[in-house]
This record gives structure tokens, sequence and C-alpha cells, in this order.
């Protein structure tokens, strides 16, 4: 029982390892960079991968509804998600 909560409980995009597939559970409201991945379809709710890291850890690649997203480590760090 202990496993599964924290499974459950949100972590950040940018804690996840690669290959492991969570949801987003939130993302904070009035950041600029984060508007344009809104629009791009990274929304509380939506199932997304981390694919890859860059050799240094910054950009990061996460695959979402058949796309491939390129973000900042920093901007992983403000969203939360839900490993699934």
């Amino acid at each position: 029982m202990a496993t599964l909560l924290m499974m459950s409980r949100p972590t950040r995009l940018s804690d996840l390892p690669t290959g492991a597939v969570a949801t987003v559970a939130s993302m904070p409201a009035g950041q600029v960079a984060l508007t344009r991945l809104r629009e791009m379809g990274v929304v509380p709710g939506t199932r997304v991968q981390l694919v890859r890291r860059a050799p240094l850890g910054d950009p990061i690649e996460i695959s979402l509804r058949g796309s491939l997203l390129s973000l900042r480590a920093s901007e992983a760090e403000l969203i939360e998600v839900t490993l699934i």
C-alpha cells in the first residue's frame, strides 16, 4: 500500500527518469514560458513520456499526443506530474 501511495504523489517533470510515463497534474499560472507549452497541449490530465535528456541534462524531450517537444529543465521543474 505504501508503494502505491508513493507512486501517485505528484513529482516534477524534470525529476522523471528516461522512459517514464506520467500525467500532468498541475502547472503554475502566470508563467509566460509555460503559456506556449499549454498551447501545445501540455495541460493537466495530459499523458507525457520523458523520451531523453541532452548530454548535460538540458533540454529534455517529451512525447505527448503523438508529438515530440523539447523544453528547458527550468520549465520542466515547474510542471507537476503523477507517475502512471
